[in-house]
C-alpha cells in the first residue's frame, strides 16, 4: 500500500512538472511558426494521451474494489471539471451579477429583473421571442414531418431531402445575408430584391418587407428559420419513420384504415420520442436566436430578441447587470424545455 501511495503522488507530480516545462519551452522559444504549430500539436495529442495512460496505470495498481470506484473518474473527471468551469461557474457568476448595478459594484437585489418585466424594450423582446418559438418552431416541425412522409413515398426521396437539407450547411449570418438581398427594397419600379422584383412583375407595389408594421416583420423574418431548420427536423424524423415496422402499417391496412388515420393512430405515437426530441431542441434553438436579427434588422422595427437586447446591454451599453438579468431570463427559459425532453427520455427508457 506505500508503494501505491507513493506511485499516486509521483505521477501527477511528474506530469506537472514534464508538461509545465513543455508549455515554458514552446512559450519562450523562437520557432518558425509551422515548427511551432507542429510540436504544438504533437504535444496537445501526446500529452492528453500521456496523462491518461499513467494515470490510469497508477489506478491499475490497485484492488479491484478500489480501482471501479476510482477508474470512472479518471475519465469522465476532466469533462465534468471543463463543464464547470466553462458552463457552471459562469453561470453562477453571471447570475450574481444580474442582482448588481450597471458597473457590477453595487447590490440593488431585483431591481434588474423588475426592469425586464417593464421595460417596453424588453417586453419587445419577450413578446417577439414569444412570436418565434410559436410560429417558428411549430412551423419547422410541422413541415419537417410532411416532407418526411412525403418524402419517403416518393420515387425522388434522395434529391428531396438534400434540396431541403442544404440550408443547413449554410450559417446563420450567411443566411441572413441571403435573405437580405430576397428581401432588399428601393423605391421605385426597379428591384434586385428577389421577392419585389417578383411582386413589382405581377403588377404589385415593392414593401420595406423587414421594416413592416408588427407582427409582418418578425413574420418575414421568421421565414429564414423555417428555410433553415425544417431540414434538420426532417432528416432526423425521416430516420424515426423508417423504423415504423411495416407489418403494422400493412395490418392497419388490411382492416381498413385510411392513411390520415394510420398517420395519427401509429406513426405519430410510434415516432412520438423522436418529435419530442426534435421539438425541444428546436425550441431552445429558437429561443436563443441571435444571427438572423442582428444580420437583417439589426433588432430595430420592433424585431429585437431577447439575445440581441443581451448584447447591446452588455457589450455595447456596459450595462452589466441588466445584460446578466437578460442572460439569466434566457437560461429560465430554456430550462423548463429540457428538463421536461429528459424526463420523457427517462420515461420511455423505463418502458
Amino acid at each position: 500500500m506505500p508503494r501505491i501511495a507513493l506511485w499516486s503522488v509521483l505521477v501527477p507530480l511528474f506530469n506537472v512538472a514534464v508538461h509545465s516545462a513543455i508549455f515554458v519551452f514552446l512559450r519562450d522559444s523562437a520557432l518558425p511558426p509551422v515548427l511551432y504549430a507542429i510540436l504544438a500539436i504533437l504535444w496537445g495529442v501526446g500529452g492528453v494521451y500521456s496523462i491518461y495512460w499513467s494515470f490510469n496505470w497508477v489506478i491499475e495498481q490497485y484492488s479491484d474494489v478500489w480501482k471501479r470506484r476510482i477508474q470512472p473518474f479518471l475519465f469522465i473527471g476532466p469533462a465534468i471539471g471543463l463543464l464547470a468551469w466553462l458552463l457552471l461557474i459562469p453561470t453562477i457568476r453571471t447570475f450574481i451579477m444580474s442582482f448588481q448595478d450597471a458597473s457590477s459594484s453595487k447590490f440593488v437585489g431585483f431591481a434588474n429583473y423588475a426592469a425586464v418585466f417593464t421595460n417596453r424594450l424588453l417586453l419587445t423582446a419577450l413578446r417577439n421571442n414569444l412570436l418565434w418559438v410559436v410560429f417558428g418552431a411549430t412551423a419547422c416541425i410541422i413541415l419537417g414531418l410532411l416532407i418526411a412522409v412525403l418524402a419517403d413515398r416518393s420515387s425522388f426521396e434522395r434529391l428531396a431531402k438534400i434540396i431541403i437539407f442544404m440550408p443547413m450547411a449554410i450559417s446563420f449570418v450567411a443566411a441572413g445575408v441571403i435573405w437580405k438581398f430576397i428581401y432588399y427594397y428601393q423605391p421605385g419600379d426597379e428591384q434586385i430584391g428577389l421577392l419585389n422584383a417578383i411582386v413589382v412583375h405581377f403588377g404589385g407595389d415593392p414593401q420595406a418587407w423587414t421594416s413592416m408594421t408588427q407582427p409582418w416583420n418578425n413574420l418575414f423574418l421568421i421565414v429564414i428559420l423555417i428555410w433553415m431548420q425544417t431540414g434538420f427536423a426532417m432528416v432526423i424524423l425521416s430516420a424515426a419513420l423508417k423504423g415504423v415496422p411495416e407489418d403494422i402499417l400493412e395490418a392497419a391496412r388490411m382492416d381498413g384504415a385510411g392513411e390520415i388515420r394510420i398517420f395519427f393512430r401509429i406513426i405519430i405515437p410510434f415516432i412520438s420520442g423522436t418529435l419530442l426530441s426534435v421539438t425541444t431542441t428546436v425550441i431552445v434553438f429558437t429561443l436563443k436566436i441571435f444571427d438572423v436579427v442582428m444580420v437583417m434588422t439589426g433588432g430595430q422595427y420592433d424585431t429585437e430578441v431577447v439575445a440581441t437586447q443581451f448584447y447591446r446591454q452588455f457589450f455595447m451599453y456596459q450595462n452589466f447587470g441588466y445584460g446578466s438579468t437578460l442572460a439569466i431570463v434566457l437560461l429560465i427559459a430554456v430550462i423548463p424545455v429540457i428538463v421536461f425532453n429528459l424526463r420523457q427520455i427517462r420515461k420511455q427508457g423505463e418502458i
